[in-house]
């Protein structure tokens, strides 16, 4: 039908598969406005169909899209030899780069380090068998890949050594203990052949529970014991990709070599466990498995892909990935330059933001501390440099290399905690910090540079003897008391709708001093009224067992004659609409019936409808909130 199609010269839209142009006959069409839209345009016309297609359509422009264009390989330049020759120097009509993707947020940097010495594959070995054969290069299908490694008999030997399989699994066992499961991610190992899968399942069921890894691979049909004991039914492997794409379920580490090294999407693999020669667009196609993002439940993002290689080709990268050098500078970096990054954070950090509390005893420097960051704008360039900090962190530890700093680091991380519990109460700090910087806090919280003198106080008749009688300063006694009435009105708001209305009113005081619009005094000044508002209403909703104890409270403050009364009616009034919340027309008549409340006798004292639609909207947005 293709064939025909372009025989009979067709003009229109032809959208077919490559094979369909095995044995297609010469100049079949040689017509010069057709224009061939080539999808993977490297793998695509890198073999013979290529050679059918160009010469079955001589004049054509092609035009090629590719994620990972082939550069230098034994054969010329590649994808640019067919798609990039008479285009500008760089061989791209228009290019989007890795780094701009990391830049978008599509993918994320990945990192990679060298394993062990011991560990490593020869490297004239992995030079002679693999790096330098002519065949290897511009690969760009992994059984071209497999084919090139089954001639590679003393590499492949060398990576499947008993002593080595065991060497291997006994460490990434640990490594991902250490470092991987912390941060509640899952890995890949990639192991050089079918064999060496099932090898390394047997190896790493040793050193961690056997439901931790499952082997995927495709069954052969004479496979031997130990092939057939970890082959999956098709079922199986459902099941299998299903629960490793969700963090809660088993397995954590998949065993592969061929299959989910390309088009196989899991966002939450962070870390691949290299120990199988590869190069070209299939290494791009493999490591890419790691660079997708992703964000769990408490709102983290993963800061970056791993991979730990077993083989030594990233000692290798140039040699190893056929594409643009400038393109690879975005694809991985050493681990290395992480160090260097992270030394260079903690440097300012200290000179910055520790350096603040220079000469300051350690249960004084929260004072200080609330003070210097009172202002918004270098609380956030605060906030973000930690964010990074921290994520750079996570990706690290626990590593030889972070104990110099880990004094200053806690520091850090217990300022991040104090300014965010304070300038922010409410805010679930489990979400803010990242998982393995979260446990370095709550485990130094009164040790090391700062150590808290903040408490929430009991609202009660005691509270304000208490607030007189601490030896806290009074920037100090503001936030105690901030936190204090959100944490009322967080526990005891659906008991008593009254404290969520103080602890709005609460943040409204906040907001002004955090703006220097109060100063200390008059923030603690306003801050002390409001606690003892919030003492008040508890007793008068004790006193009236919560039928209208709130009303009675609120009537009160607004200086409504019989408050009692009224207040019993406002009570009657929110049994007669239950359904207020949920149903618009509801709403409308509860509210039209508080206002006829409230609206005779604040008109009385000169005040008007606006008056009694603010006491409204207070009265129902505490009531709503203390529902949810």
């Amino acid at each position: 039908h293709l064939r025909q199609l372009l025989k009979r010269d067709r003009r229109g839209l032809i959208v077919s598969m490559i094979h369909k142009f095995d044995l297609m006959p010469a100049d079949i069409n040689p017509r010069e406005n057709i224009f061939v839209l080539v999808d993977e345009a490297h793998r695509t016309t890198g073999g013979k169909l290529g050679n059918y297609l160009m010469g079955a359509l001589p004049n054509a422009t092609y035009l090629g899209f590719t994620g990972t264009p082939i550069d230098k390989t034994s054969y010329g330049q590649g994808t640019f030899v067919v798609f990039g020759k008479d285009d500008p120097p760089e061989g791209y009509l228009d290019k989007y780069s890795i780094a701009e993707s990391i830049e978008d947020g599509t993918t994320v940097r990945l990192h990679y380090t060298l394993a062990p010495s011991n560990l490593l594959v020869d490297r004239e070995m992995l030079e002679e068998e693999f790096l330098n054969q002519k065949e290897a290069e511009g690969i760009s299908d992994i059984e071209v890949l497999n084919r090139v490694l089954e001639r590679a008999v003393n590499l492949r030997n060398m990576l499947k050594n008993e002593r080595r399989v065991q060497d291997v699994a006994r460490y990434v066992a640990r490594h991902y203990r250490e470092h991987v499961e912390p941060m509640g991610y899952k890995a890949f190992l990639v192991a050089v052949d079918r064999e060496a899968c099932a090898l390394y399942k047997e190896a790493l069921d040793e050193h961690l529970p056997n439901e931790y890894s499952t082997v995927v691979y495709s069954p052969g049909q004479n496979d031997e014991e130990l092939l057939a004991k970890h082959q999956l039914s098709e079922d199986e492997e459902k099941r299998v990709r299903k629960a490793f794409r969700r963090p809660a379920e088993l397995p954590k580490i998949l065993i592969v070599t061929e299959k989910l090294l390309t088009g196989f999407d899991a966002p939450i693999l962070y870390c691949m466990y290299l120990d199988k020669p590869m190069r070209d667009h299939v290494l791009l196609q493999a490591i890419a498995r790691v660079n997708r993002p992703y964000e769990d439940n408490r709102g983290h993002k993963k800061p970056s892909g791993f991979i730990l290689d077993f083989v030594g080709i990233f000692d290798h990268l140039e040699k190893a990935l056929a594409f643009d050098s400038a393109d690879i500078a975005g694809v991985v970096d050493d681990i290395q330059m992480l160090k260097d990054s992270f030394r260079e954070m903690m440097e300012r950090g200290a000179k910055e933001f520790l350096g603040m509390l220079e000469g300051k005893a350690a249960d004084k420097a929260v004072d200080a501390l609330l003070e210097h960051f009172r202002d918004e704008e270098p609380r956030e360039e605060f906030f973000e440099f930690f964010r990074q900090l921290s994520a750079t962190y996570e990706v690290l530890s626990p590593d030889a290399f972070l104990r110099p700093f880990l004094e200053d680091y806690r520091a850090l991380g217990t300022m991040y905690r104090i300014l965010k519990e304070n300038f922010e109460p409410g805010i679930r700090l489990e979400r803010e910090l990242l998982k393995k910087t979260g446990q370095l806090v709550r485990e130094h919280t009164q040790s090391g540079k700062i150590r808290e003198t903040l408490e929430i106080y009991e609202i009660d008749g005691d509270t304000l003897r208490k607030i007189e009688e601490s030896q806290a300063s009074d920037t100090v006694k503001v936030f105690n008391l901030l936190r204090s009435l959100h944490d009322a009105a967080k526990k005891s708001g659906k008991d008593n709708p009254v404290l969520i209305d103080i602890g709005k009113r609460a943040e409204v005081i906040a907001d002004l001093f955090k703006q220097r619009q109060k100063t200390t005094q008059q923030a603690l000044e306003a801050l002390k009224q409001l606690a003892a508002e919030a003492h008040e209403s508890n007793r008068e909703t004790r006193r009236h067992a919560g039928e209208y104890g709130p009303f009675l409270f609120w009537l009160r403050n607004a200086g409504i004659e019989e408050p009692r009364a009224k207040a019993k009616r406002m009570n009657e009034i929110l049994q007669d609409y239950p359904h207020w919340r949920t149903s618009a027309t509801h709403r409308r008549r509860f509210k039209q019936e508080l206002y006829k409340v409230l609206l005779r006798d604040l008109l009385k004292e000169g005040k008007g409808v606006s008056d009694a639609k603010d006491w409204v909207d207070r009265i129902t947005s505490a009531l709503e909130e203390a529902e949810r």
